[in-house]
């Protein structure tokens, strides 16, 4: 079975990937420190959480399914939830008549409110939960569902709350690492420097490069973690540039806050940027701070490719009057998969052999599947950094082959 989410053709320029694969870690205090891009959220500010949003339905089918959001919640965490919110009623009106019914729960952004909006929705019905976006809230539904039986889907980057019945629907940095990781190994880099940011982020994409490093048979020949602080990251800075002459390719997981003055840093130190092949991941997105920094140019990174997201972002647009948050795009999968399989896959619709079939979906960021553990996998592109913007040199695969995308 492979089950096709609907994505249609269509033009306009996606926002950035900046950040999105950590605003989901910790919660809606980190979710408001990055609202620096505004290509993600539209407020800068966290006022004090607005009263609960009441519950709400979508859709009037017969298999009842919660939506779970910080609907409510300060400042970029209710900017995210609506658009959200919004992003799945889009998606029931595109599903021609699906036979659902979609329970709209807001949790605040809090723990608690995610664990008394599951137990809402089970109260009700619900047969398979989506959502929430925050770590610890996805932590304390999962745990209420299982008790149930109840499948989440949930929007965390945070892979310690995957699990079995708890799946990932979410951009994880492992995937954006192993992917541009498999190209530079299919290209001949072997030996691999690394300069990584001194947040939770960097602490998991360290691990990540490590593993696929060591995976692939290669060489560390050098990595250091440096703070968001040109000062204090030019010890750091300059380690790395010294003994990056001894490695084919040099590993930059930032985004355009600081990724550019690192590299400008590393050049400034010695660094010969057209022989060492610089690595970075989906936070470098399509920032135009990336592509006008020249020491950037020709950098590879893993991304979605952006045809999917342009379209949704143009109906989306069309829909609602105004942009959406680059989040939006995991609730409209969320649901479409949700009236796909309801569709195709009679009463074993949300059982995890369905779940996690190998073959995977296709939503509007490409194609992506379930482990059993809860991870997932997507088949991301990789694309090469230009003064123009970004260009694909990889395409996004077609199919999950031997069990790895790319």
């Amino acid at each position: 079975m492979f089950a096709e989410l609907p994505v249609k053709g269509g033009a306009g320029k996606p926002p950035s990937r900046r950040l999105l694969a950590a605003l989901a870690v910790v919660g809606a205090g980190l979710l408001a420190a990055c609202s620096g891009n505004s290509n993600y959220f539209s407020s800068a500010s966290a006022p004090p959480a607005g009263p609960p949003v009441p519950s709400m339905t979508l859709g009037t089918g017969q298999v009842k399914a919660a939506l779970i959001l910080p609907l409510s919640a300060p400042g970029n965490a209710g900017v995210a939830g609506q658009a959200m919110r919004n992003a799945a009623e889009m998606a029931l009106a595109e599903f021609n008549a699906p036979n659902i019914q979609l329970l709209v729960k807001d949790d605040g952004g809090s723990a608690e409110g995610a664990r008394v909006a599951a137990q809402q929705a089970l109260d009700e019905g619900a047969q398979i939960i989506l959502g929430p976006l925050f770590a610890q809230s996805v932590a304390a539904v999962g745990q209420l569902a299982r008790t149930r039986n109840i499948p989440v889907i949930a929007f965390s980057t945070d892979t310690n709350v995957a699990a079995h019945g708890v799946y990932l629907l979410s951009f994880l940095p492992e995937s954006d690492v192993a992917r541009v990781m498999q190209y530079a190994a299919s290209a001949g880099k072997r030996s691999f420097a690394a300069l990584i940011p001194d947040n939770p982020y960097g602490t998991v994409v360290e691990a990540a490069f490590k593993q696929d490093v060591t995976r692939r048979g290669g060489q560390i020949v050098a990595l250091e973690r440096y703070p968001h602080d040109k000062t204090a990251m030019a010890a750091p800075v300059k380690a790395v540039a010294q003994a990056a002459v001894r490695a084919d390719a040099l590993f930059l997981p930032d985004g355009g806050d600081s990724a550019p003055d690192v590299a400008q840093a590393l050049v400034g130190n010695g660094l010969n940027v057209k022989k060492v092949q610089v690595l970075g991941t989906g936070l470098w997105g399509d920032d135009p701070r990336i592509s006008s920094t020249p020491a950037l140019n020709g950098g590879w990174y893993a991304a979605p490719e952006a045809a999917g997201y342009r379209s949704f972002a143009t109906r989306y647009a069309a829909r609602f009057k105004q942009q959406p948050v680059r989040t939006a795009t995991l609730a409209y999968d969320a649901v479409a998969l949700v009236a796909a399989l309801v569709k195709t896959q009679g009463p074993a619709r949300f059982s995890p052999e369905v779940l996690t079939n190998p073959s995977g979906f296709t939503g509007i960021d490409g194609l992506f599947r379930f482990r059993p553990d809860g991870t997932s996998e997507r088949g991301l592109a990789v694309l090469k950094v230009t003064p123009s913007g970004a260009q694909v040199i990889s395409p996004p695969p077609k199919t999950f082959g031997n069990g790895v995308a790319g």
